[in-house]
């Protein structure tokens, strides 16, 4: 049985990752999480392959204990603080997460983990130069702190495998939508909104553009690059390629729940909401080799599913 690690386990990714990895047969999991955002209802705490220990990967003296204790042979880091208006009123906490990701890579180094995965964000782009944004040609230029410590994290898996030769893969992950996600992400709050007939409220006029990636095809994408030995020592935007505005985007949601909620236009946020964001994702779909599951789909799958509906308070 191969040991993997998975930080921020109890998150919307990082739960669907380990549900994954715990029923694949070949692996053991166990999740570091330090529960400020993640939730353990997300995890199926029963599961044999499955070992749950709360702890902060920015300690330096927790994470030590238990990395040095399991000796993983791979480290997938998901853990942060995430969430546009929770990274935003939290500026300093969001830059105590380098700590984290400098604890991670220094210990995975020590311990002879064979590759290092890291969640970056398509926040590291900024505002766009080009569309789509592709992880070789579009300058980084977001100096939002989640973003810096995104592209920080970045920097540094890149100068591990140059100097210790720790083997990593980047995944910039686009909007991520899932069974798990909570009501503090557009998706999740936009159909919360619109079962209970609540009106949608929107930042702004709503001509921000974006896309959005049901979590299976997130996971697949990820997995695969673990199993199939791909992206080692490089980069992949995780994401699907459709644009949709956010306007566009409730009114799609009203539409399939039927709703009668009505849209309310609130005050742009002060930062970090880019107008455009479209991922090149034509590495991930290279390893996926199959066609992505589209924005109905994805929503008609949360609305048929009880995990979720639990988690934005209908049942």
């Amino acid at each position: 049985m191969r040991k993997i690690l998975v930080t921020g386990g109890a998150g919307n990714v990082g739960s669907a990752l380990t549900d994954r990895l715990i029923n694949d047969g070949q692996t053991q999991v166990t999740v570091i999480d330090n529960l400020s955002t993640g939730s353990l209802s997300k995890l199926n705490l029963d599961h044999p392959n499955l070992t749950f220990i709360k702890a902060n990967v920015n300690d330096n003296d927790e994470i030590s204990q238990i990395m040095l204790s399991n000796r993983f042979d791979y480290v997938f880091h998901y853990a942060a603080l995430v969430g546009v208006q929770r990274t935003q009123d939290n500026p300093v906490q969001v830059l105590e997460d380098i700590q984290g990701i400098r604890n991670m890579l220094r210990l995975s180094k020590n311990i002879g983990v064979k590759r290092f995965f890291f969640s970056s964000s398509s926040e590291v782009y900024g505002e766009p130069v080009v569309i789509p944004q592709n992880e070789a040609t579009t300058p980084l230029n977001s100096k939002i702190p989640y973003a810096v410590v995104k592209n920080v994290g970045e920097s540094f898996c890149r100068s591990y495998q140059q100097e210790y030769q720790l083997d990593y893969t980047i995944f910039r992950f686009f909007n991520t939508y899932g069974p798990h996600q909570t009501t503090d992400f557009v998706m999740a709050k936009f159909i919360a909104q619109a079962l209970k007939n609540n009106p949608i409220t929107i930042y702004g006029d709503g001509s921000q553009t974006r896309t959005f990636c049901y979590v299976d095809d997130n996971i697949d994408t990820c997995v695969m690059a673990l199993n199939e030995d791909k992206v080692i020592n490089d980069v992949v935007n995780v994401g699907g390629d459709v644009i949709i505005t956010i306007l566009e985007l409730a009114q799609r949601v009203i539409e399939i729940t039927n709703s009668q909620s009505e849209i309310v236009h609130l005050e742009p946020l002060k930062g970090g909401d880019m107008k455009r964001r479209q991922p090149d994702n034509s590495k991930m779909r290279s390893i996926l080799n199959r066609e992505l599951i589209t924005i109905d789909e994805g929503i008609k799958r949360l609305l048929d599913s009880d995990v979720f509906l639990k988690e934005i308070g209908i049942k």
